[in-house]
C-alpha cells in the first residue's frame, strides 16, 4: 500500500474529526408500476415542481432550500481541506495564462477570440492581414461586469464588414443575436432571441439565415428563418418549423402519426445556404446516428416565396456533414452507407442518394471525423487510433499528401475554398494549443499564436496502450503522468471517460494537471465504446441495448491500471461529465470496490425519467426510453439511481449540476445525493457524498475564470484527499 507521511495522516485526521454530517433528506415514497415492475422513488420530489409538462422540474422554494443546505455542507468540506489555498494559488497561475482560438478568414480580415490573464471572457479580435495588429471588438466583460455574460459564436459576413454573434448568461445557452459593424463598432438594431444560431450569409452580406427556437419552454420548437438586416425579426419568414416535420418534411412519405411524433422530438432541422446564394442543403437529425437531407433551390424560393425540397437522403442510417458548395455541386461527408466515412460529391440539379459520386472513399485503417475545402483540394481530417491524421486530396479526389502535424495529438484546420492559407490548431497532452498559420500548397507553416504555459510540458510522459473489455474487444487508453515516476501499484490516479454521442476522446493538453503530475498523480483516458474513435461501428456498440458495454469498457480500464501496478482500489478515482457522468455513476454502482472516489459532473443518472425534463427527449435515440416496454429493460438495468444498494460501501462522490442547465436537469444530481447519502455504508467522515449545484452557470459553458478556478480547485483536492495526495 502507498505509505503516507506523517502530515499527510495528521492532515487526513484531522479533515475527518471537522466533517460534520451530511444534511438530512426526507424520504418520500412515489409508487408506480412501469412494464409490471414496481418501483418506488423517494426523492421525487427534488425533482421540483412537475405540474407544468413543458417545464418539468421547475424549482421551488422547498428544493432551493433543501439546495442551500447541500451547498454549504460541500462548501465546508472542501474549502477546508488542507492545501486547498496553495492549490488554488497554482491553479490560478495556470489557467490564467489564456487561449486563442484558429481566425475565421474574411477577405484579408482574420477574426477570432483570446482570454488573457486574469480576464474573465475570451474577448473577440480582429486583424487587417493575417501579421497584422489586433484590434478588440468585443469584450463581454464591458457589457456585463459580473463576468457572467459570454459570446457563443461569431460570424463575420462574407466581407468582413459585419460581425453577426450571440451571447448569453449564466449558463443558460439561450443565445442571443446581435451585429456589430466592424470598423466603427457600432451595434445594429437587430436583437434575437431565442438560442438563436447563425446557419450562413446571403453573398449581399445584409441578410442570412438562421435556427431558433420559437419558445424557450419549448425545446422542441425549433424553426428557421431569413432575416434582412433593417426588419425586425418578428416579419422574417418561417421556412421550416420542428413542430410542422410532418408537413414540411415527410409529406407523401406514408409515415405513421407515432413516426412523425417521433421525429418531432429528436435533434431536428438544420440548413446550410451556399456562400452565392443560390443552394440550400436542408437537414432533418432523425436520431444521434441518422440525417435525412434535401436540397432547396434558392432562386426559385426567392421568386415564388415557396421552398421546394428536393429529396437527397431519406431514411438512411448514418450522418451527413461538412456541407461544402463548389458551383452546383455540394461536397459532403457521411458514414451512411460506410461505417468509418467518406467524401462524396452531390449534382445540386440531381441530389438522389444513388447519384452520390465518391471522391475520398472509405478507409479502413482510419475514421473519417469531417473535411473542409481549400482552393481546388480537400483537407480530411481522420482518427487514427483516437489521434488526428490530415489527408488532402484534390477535388476529383486524388491524393495530394498529408498536412504535418507537429507531433501525435488533435489538431483541426480552418480553411476558405478560395485560398490555400489555412491555420491548422493542435494539441496533445504534453503540447498547449497552438495556431499554425500553414499554406497547403508549399506545406509551409510557421506559428500564429500560443500562450505561454508556465509549465514544462517534457517533464512528463505520455503513451498509448490496449487492453481488453470484457468481450475481448480491443480498447485504447491514454496514459499520462512525470517522467520516470516509478510505477508501484499505489500511484494516485484519475480516470476518465465519455462513452456516447459518437463523440471520441482525444488528447488534449490540461495545464492544470500539471500540479497533479508533480505530485506523483497518473491520469488516464479510455477511449470506450460508444464514442466515435472508431467510426459508427463504434458508436453503435455503445448505445441503445449495447449500453452496457460501455461500463464495462470502463471497468476493464480500472482492472488493467491494477493489473499493470499503475494503481490500487485504494488509489483510482474515476471522473466524467454529462454523458460521462453517467459513465461514473453507472460504475460505481456496478463495481463500487473498484474505485476509491468518483466526481459525477453534469450527470444524467435517473434513467427511467431523464426523457421528460428539458431537451432530453433529443436523447431517445441514443438511450431509449422507460416508455418502451424493451427499453425499459436495460435501462432499468444499469441505471445508476435505480440500482443504489442499501448497506453497501460506495466509494466517496461529487456530484455537480448547474441551477441553469438546458441540457441535463439538476435533478438527477440532487436525487442521487440524497439516496447516496442514505444509502451508503461508508464512513461520511472518510467517504462523503457531496453535492454542489452551481446557481449562475449551466451545463458548464460560458463561466467566468474565477468559478472555473474554483470548480477546477473542487474536483482536484477532492481526488488529492480521497487518494491519499494531501501531505
Amino acid at each position: 500500500m502507498r505509505q503516507l507521511t506523517a502530515a499527510a495522516l495528521l492532515c487526513a485526521a484531522s479533515c475527518q474529526i471537522a466533517l460534520a454530517a451530511p444534511p438530512p433528506t426526507e424520504r418520500r415514497p412515489v409508487t408506480e408500476t412501469l412494464h409490471g415492475v414496481e418501483i418506488t422513488d423517494y426523492y421525487q420530489w427534488l425533482e421540483g415542481d412537475n405540474s407544468d409538462p413543458r417545464r418539468m422540474g421547475r424549482l421551488t422554494p422547498e428544493v432551493a432550500e433543501w439546495t442551500d443546505r447541500q451547498n454549504d455542507y460541500t462548501r465546508g468540506v472542501l474549502d477546508g481541506l488542507p492545501g486547498r489555498e496553495a492549490l488554488e494559488s497554482r491553479l490560478r497561475e495556470l489557467m490564467s495564462v489564456g487561449s486563442v482560438s484558429a481566425p475565421t478568414m474574411r477577405g484579408n480580415r482574420y477574426f477570432y477570440s483570446m482570454r488573457e490573464g486574469d480576464q474573465q471572457q475570451a474577448v473577440v479580435y480582429m486583424r487587417e492581414g493575417h501579421d497584422g495588429e489586433p484590434v478588440q471588438l468585443l469584450d463581454p466583460v464591458e457589457i456585463d461586469p459580473t463576468g457572467l455574460t459570454t459570446v457563443s459564436w461569431t460570424s463575420p459576413s462574407p466581407d468582413g464588414s459585419l460581425l453577426a454573434f450571440g451571447m448569453y448568461t449564466a449558463g443558460d445557452e439561450n443565445s442571443t443575436l446581435y451585429i456589430m459593424e466592424v470598423d466603427s463598432g457600432r451595434w445594429l438594431a437587430e436583437e434575437i432571441p431565442g438560442k438563436v444560431s447563425l446557419s450562413g450569409w446571403m453573398p449581399d452580406g445584409r441578410s442570412f439565415f438562421y435556427r431558433r427556437l420559437e419558445d424557450l419552454d419549448d425545446p422542441y420548437s425549433a424553426e428557421f428563418r431569413f432575416h434582412k438586416i433593417g426588419t425586425h425579426h418578428r416579419h422574417d419568414p418561417v421556412l421550416f418549423r420542428q413542430r410542422d416535420v410532418g408537413e414540411t418534411f415527410y409529406a407523401g412519405h406514408g409515415l405513421s402519426e407515432d413516426r412523425l411524433a417521433y421525429l418531432a422530438r429528436t435533434w431536428g432541422p438544420f440548413a446550410a445556404p451556399s456562400e452565392d446564394g443560390r443552394w440550400l442543403a436542408v437537414g432533418y437529425w432523425t436520431g444521434t446516428s441518422g440525417v435525412d437531407l434535401w436540397i432547396a433551390d434558392l432562386d426559385h424560393w426567392f421568386r415564388t416565396g415557396e421552398l421546394e425540397l428536393v429529396e437527397a437522403a431519406i431514411g438512411k442510417d448514418g450522418r451527413v456533414g461538412g456541407f461544402e458548395f463548389v458551383g452546383d455541386t455540394l461536397y459532403l461527408s457521411t458514414n451512411q452507407e460506410s461505417p468509418n466515412g467518406r467524401v462524396v460529391a452531390v449534382d445540386l440539379h440531381n441530389p438522389a442518394f444513388e447519384h452520390w459520386r465518391d471522391v475520398v472513399p472509405e478507409r479502413e485503417d482510419t475514421v473519417l471525423r469531417s473535411f473542409s475545402v481549400a482552393r481546388g483540394r480537400i483537407v480530411a481530417n481522420y482518427l487514427e487510433h483516437a489521434s488526428t491524421r490530415l489527408r488532402m486530396y484534390s477535388l476529383e479526389g486524388r491524393p495530394m499528401g498529408d498536412v504535418e502535424l507537429p507531433g501525435i495529438g488533435s489538431a483541426g484546420i480552418s480553411t476558405k475554398n478560395d485560398r490555400s492559407e489555412a491555420f491548422l490548431s493542435y494539441s496533445s497532452f504534453d503540447t498547449p494549443p497552438s495556431i499554425y498559420r500553414v499554406d497547403l500548397a508549399t506545406g509551409e507553416r510557421s506559428l500564429w499564436e500560443r500562450p505561454e504555459i508556465p509549465v514544462d510540458p517534457s517533464t512528463v510522459e505520455v503513451k498509448q496502450v490496449f487492453y481488453e473489455s470484457r468481450d475481448g474487444t480491443r480498447v485504447p487508453m491514454f496514459l499520462v503522468h512525470k517522467r520516470g515516476l516509478e510505477l508501484d501499484g499505489t500511484n494516485p490516479t484519475i480516470l476518465g471517460g465519455y462513452g456516447g454521442f459518437n463523440i471520441p476522446r482525444t488528447p488534449s493538453f490540461g495545464s492544470t494537471m500539471f500540479p497533479w503530475y508533480e505530485n506523483g498523480g497518473v491520469y488516464a483516458v479510455a477511449c470506450i465504446r460508444g464514442g466515435g474513435e472508431y467510426g459508427a461501428d463504434w458508436h453503435r456498440a455503445g448505445m441503445l441495448e449495447n449500453k452496457q458495454n460501455v461500463f464495462d469498457d470502463f471497468i476493464a480500464a480500472a482492472e488493467w491500471l491494477i493489473d499493470n501496478d499503475y494503481t490500487s482500489p485504494a488509489n483510482l478515482g474515476i471522473v466524467g461529465g454529462s454523458n460521462g457522468g453517467l459513465l461514473t455513476g453507472a460504475v460505481v454502482a456496478q463495481r463500487p470496490e473498484l474505485f476509491s472516489a468518483a466526481i459525477s459532473a453534469v450527470p444524467l443518472l435517473d434513467m427511467l425519467r431523464y426523457q421528460d425534463f428539458l431537451m432530453a427527449r433529443y436523447w431517445v435515440p441514443e438511450y431509449g426510453t422507460a416508455e418502451d416496454p424493451s427499453h425499459f429493460q436495460w435501462l432499468y438495468a444499469y441505471s445508476p439511481y435505480h440500482n443504489i444498494t442499501e448497506g453497501v460501501e460506495y466509494p466517496a462522490m461529487l456530484i455537480t449540476a448547474g441551477e441553469n442547465d438546458m441540457r441535463v436537469h439538476p435533478m438527477h444530481a440532487r436525487k442521487m445525493a440524497a439516496l447516496m447519502q442514505h444509502a451508503t455504508a461508508s464512513d461520511p467522515d472518510e467517504k462523503p457524498v457531496l453535492l454542489w449545484v452551481e446557481r449562475e452557470a449551466g451545463h458548464g459553458g460560458g463561466k467566468p475564470l474565477e468559478m472555473r478556478i474554483r470548480d477546477v480547485a473542487d474536483a482536484r483536492i477532492f481526488m488529492m484527499w480521497q487518494l491519499g495526495m494531501l501531505d
